[in-house]
Parts: structure tokens; C-alpha cells; sequence
């Protein structure tokens, strides 16, 4: 796995950070927050996104009481290994959370991931819907595919079930992970995803390390397994 280094990683994220926020006026019970970050390798669901490489990273959210919407990006290489052409991936989202009783919330929303122009049939481009319950430390989340899958032909109705925890540990916080994707119509591609981070934040940066692993070889680019053992350091400063 290529990785950058600790101070590569800082003077990314300041440099991201230093682009000027405009100015917005907003209702009591709304806000408005920005992030930025930079990872050594992009893994979403287990998985690389950016071929076990660097990425670049950034979001806008906006939240009006229990609702919220948000918009998310990174840079990626998996679509111009699968024979398209896109090098980012834009995510929209938006929901609703509440409590059910004292420690219990829930989160129920959409997301749409985007890639521009991406040329691959079916289109990457993909809808799901989502549920979350988060009991003390612990989320229980599901999320289902209204269209393809990520390009997966006839993948409509795949699934994916996020089971995780955060726990305070000496200033660290230790967020333990197991993931379940089943992609409908294609047993060969449904796995499971495991992953250990640690993150803490230092000086208005949140530094992260996170050791990630699958029970998959199916996903390969340019000759590499993308779904094997490795440890993502990242680094994200919200503002």
C-alpha cells in the first residue's frame, strides 16, 4: 500500500483547510460545518476506492433541528480501472434523527452516490435508503440499494448491514467495526468487512489510524487485491 507520511498528511489538510468559507446566516437551530481530510487509502465497505492509494477529501453539511442534508467527495481510480472514466465520487444525502427513548436514537435517510460521467453500463451512479439505531456506544445501521449497485448488473435490492462502537479509551476514540455487503444476483461479489480505527484530536486535527481487512479477493484493480489487509492513516479538520 502506498501512504504518505504523518507531516505530508498535516500539510495536506491545512492546505485544504486554509480555502476561504463564506460567510452564512442561519436560523437558531441550524448550522453549517465543513471538513476536509486526507487518507493514505480510500476504503469504503472494506474495500479500496482510490487503488490502495492517497485520496483527497472533503464535505459541507447543513443541520435544521432533527434534519439534515450534506454533500461529500473524494477522489478515486476504481472506475477508470473497471473501463469508465470518473476520478471522483460525489455523495448526496440527506435525513432525519430522533430518540426513541433516553439513549436511543435513530437515523433514517438517502444517499446518492455520484460519479461524473462515469461511461460504465450499468452506470456506477447509485440510490440507497438507510436506518439506524444507536443504543449507548453502539449503531446498528442497513443500508438498501433502490438501483444497481455500484455497476453491478440486475444488483438492485443488495444490502448492507454496519454494526459499530465507540468507546472512549485513555483520550482515544476505539471504534470497532463488521460489515456485511450481499449483492443481489452476485453471491461471488457478497463479503464481510472488519476494521479497528483509533482516532484523537489534536490541535483542531482529527488523526486517525485504522487496520481494515475483508473475507474477499473478487475486487481487483490493476492487478491489485482491493479488499486485502492494510492500515489506513488519515488525517481531518472540520470548520
Amino acid at each position: 500500500m502506498k501512504s504518505l507520511t504523518l507531516a505530508s498528511v498535516a500539510v495536506a489538510v491545512a492546505a485544504l483547510s486554509a480555502v476561504a468559507v463564506p460567510s452564512i446566516s442561519l436560523a437558531a437551530d441550524s448550522s453549517v460545518a465543513f471538513n476536509a481530510g486526507v487518507v493514505t487509502d480510500y476504503r469504503y465497505r472494506g474495500i479500496s476506492q482510490s487503488r490502495l492509494q492517497p485520496a483527497l477529501q472533503g464535505g459541507v453539511d447543513f443541520t435544521a433541528g432533527a434534519f439534515y442534508l450534506g454533500a461529500w467527495g473524494s477522489t478515486i481510480k476504481w472506475i477508470k480501472d473497471g473501463g469508465g472514466d470518473a476520478n471522483v465520487e460525489i455523495d448526496l444525502y440527506g435525513g432525519y434523527k430522533g430518540e426513541i427513548s433516553k439513549g436511543v436514537t435513530y437515523d433514517i435517510g438517502a444517499l446518492a452516490y455520484q460519479y461524473p460521467s462515469n461511461k460504465l453500463k450499468p452506470s456506477a451512479n447509485t440510490f440507497e435508503v438507510y436506518g439506524a439505531i444507536t443504543a449507548g456506544p453502539v449503531t446498528a445501521k442497513y443500508s438498501r440499494s433502490t438501483t444497481n449497485l455500484f455497476g453491478f448488473a440486475n444488483s438492485k435490492g443488495s444490502g448492507y448491514l454496519d454494526i459499530s462502537a465507540t468507546f472512549d479509551v485513555g483520550g482515544f476514540a476505539v471504534t470497532p467495526h463488521v460489515g456485511r455487503q450481499t449483492v443481489k444476483n452476485n453471491s461471488a461479489s457478497t463479503y464481510t468487512d472488519y476494521s479497528l480505527a483509533i482516532s484523537k484530536e489534536i490541535s483542531g486535527i482529527t488523526w486517525s489510524a485504522t487496520l481494515v481487512d475483508t473475507n474477499t479477493s473478487a475486487y481487483t484493480g490493476a492487478g491489485k487485491d482491493l479488499g486485502k489487509a492494510g492500515i489506513v492513516l488519515g488525517a481531518k479538520m472540520a470548520f
